[in-house]
């Protein structure tokens, strides 16, 4: 017989409520659900730099190398709605686990493929099961350690790791690739899934609304199919633009799905999202927050990785290594992110993060052709990552906060698709006028200048929403 943890006061991380000092079993529990979200970020950014390599090795075109990135990006953004309400509904633990095993087995067979039709199917399973994975462990967190530090810490340690996990992602691209060939960076995933899939199921609680609703079909399609439109597009428009007939019947397709989802939403008796939680002032401004920070802080990524090894010519481990200060520099935030935020509050460090990660990407204004810019890169993109990891943090601490237990499938599906369509979106929309500028510094300034202007008005406005009188930085 299933527990429901949200009726049920009795799980270790209930002891909690006075502090933030976790149990052994606490400890383990969070191991579990970070370490899978830690081998997801990972996955995000392993690959990129043993493209060229795969292309090769699997004789896949220029172009169509595109497709081992869109192919995990398509199912894992377009699923994650759903299957957030899925684990809601049947239990969060049974999806969270099958999503483990069909990541760990798509990793595999990745790793293995023998050709590009073998590889893209391995990159698309391992897509949907990163969209079971991460709305059902993030349910799980929120609902095992109850709201106030024991909360506060345990996203701070999860949402350091989300930000460590992209970053480690490049260094150890490089590294894997140079030593022992592209197919062990998808190795290293089917490891992740081989050393936490067996301590899952001893060490996790079942959780699930007690009520047993019908699933919202018609809102699924529509919300399936629409966010899977909309991400083909985008992902698409970063190789090849928004000209292309494809790419913008996909944009017309993603937008009437969407809205067509909003109409249905409104009339069902059981939503898949519950239109008055979108109207929550912490849901909509807590999610416009963590879309700014997303999407900015990949078109940072994007560019200065062009720059550092266009303009500056440094290797791709060189390149890695910048940004290997960055995640350094963010786990250590990362220790202090409760702090901060049990002092100031959720609200005002979102605001706060948002204004020094705006400020620090105006810094990198001051980049030029000469070999000294690389300090200046290094120190204010590894500032603003920190800044960004409280961004993060707080986005997902004010979104869930007060949402009652058996809707928090539905809210961290709303977090995590904001993650996924975050970034998806940056890139595209800023990072096209680097590529498509005559003189790449000069298409690097103006992205930064846009880029730091977007999140610093994102700033003034969630401040304004949130109704944050004083932030603090």
């Amino acid at each position: 017989m299933a527990i429901d943890t949200t009726t049920s006061p009795s799980t270790p991380a209930r002891a909690q409520l006075d502090g933030p000092r976790l149990s052994t079993r606490d400890k383990l529990v969070l191991f579990v659900l970070c370490a899978a979200q830690f081998m997801v970020a990972l996955d995000f950014s392993v690959l990129n730099v043993a493209l060229p390599e795969l292309g090769t090795d699997l004789g896949m075109s220029r172009s169509a190398l595109q497709w081992a990135v869109t192919a995990f990006a398509l199912p894992s953004g377009g699923f994650l709605l759903l299957f957030g309400r899925v684990g809601d509904l049947y239990g969060r633990r049974k999806l969270f686990l099958t999503g483990l095993a069909l990541f760990g087995g798509a990793s595999l067979l990745a790793t293995l493929a023998w050709d590009p039709a073998s590889f893209l199917a391995g990159r698309a399973l391992q897509g949907l099961g990163a969209a079971a994975i991460v709305p059902t462990g993030m349910s799980l967190l929120t609902t095992t350690f109850p709201e106030g530090p024991a909360r506060d810490r345990a996203l701070g340690i999860s949402g350091t790791l989300l930000s460590l996990g992209f970053t480690v992602g490049m260094v150890a691209g490089g590294v894997l690739t140079d030593a022992l060939g592209w197919r062990s960076t998808m190795a290293l995933l089917s490891v992740f899934a081989l050393i936490v899939l067996p301590l899952a199921p001893g060490l996790l609680p079942e959780s699930r609304t007690p009520e047993r609703p019908r699933l919202d079909i018609p809102g699924a399609v529509t919300v399936t199919t629409g966010l899977l439109s909309l991400i083909y597009a985008l992902s698409t428009a970063a190789d090849h633009g928004f000209g292309r007939p494809d790419v913008i019947a996909a944009l017309i397709a993603g937008v009437a799905l969407l809205t067509a989802f909003a109409v249905v939403e409104s009339r069902s008796q059981a939503p898949l999202v519950s239109l008055p939680m979108l109207r929550r002032r912490t849901v909509a401004w807590g999610n416009l927050g963590g879309l700014v920070t997303f999407s900015m802080m990949s078109t940072v990524v994007f560019v200065l990785t062009l720059y550092l090894q266009e303009t500056l010519r440094l290797s791709a481990f060189e390149t890695g290594l910048v940004f290997g200060v960055q995640g350094v520099l963010s786990a250590v935030a990362g220790g202090y992110a409760a702090k901060v935020i049990g002092r100031f509050g959720a609200r005002r460090t979102l605001v706060g993060s948002l204004a020094g990660q705006g400020a620090l990407i105006a810094a990198l204004l001051g980049l030029n052709a000469h070999t000294w810019s690389v300090w200046l890169a290094t120190a204010a993109v590894s500032l603003a990552g920190m800044c960004h990891l409280g961004a993060i943090i707080s986005y997902g601490l004010t979104v869930t906060s007060g949402v009652p237990d058996e809707e928090q499938g539905l809210a961290t599906g709303l977090v995590t698709s904001t993650q996924q369509v975050g970034i998806t979106v940056g890139i595209p929309l800023l990072g096209v006028l680097a590529t498509t500028s005559g003189d790449l510094l000069s298409g690097v300034h103006t992205v930064l200048a846009l880029d730091a202007t977007i999140v610093l008005a994102a700033a003034a406005l969630v401040a304004l929403g949130l109704r944050v009188r004083r932030t603090a930085a």
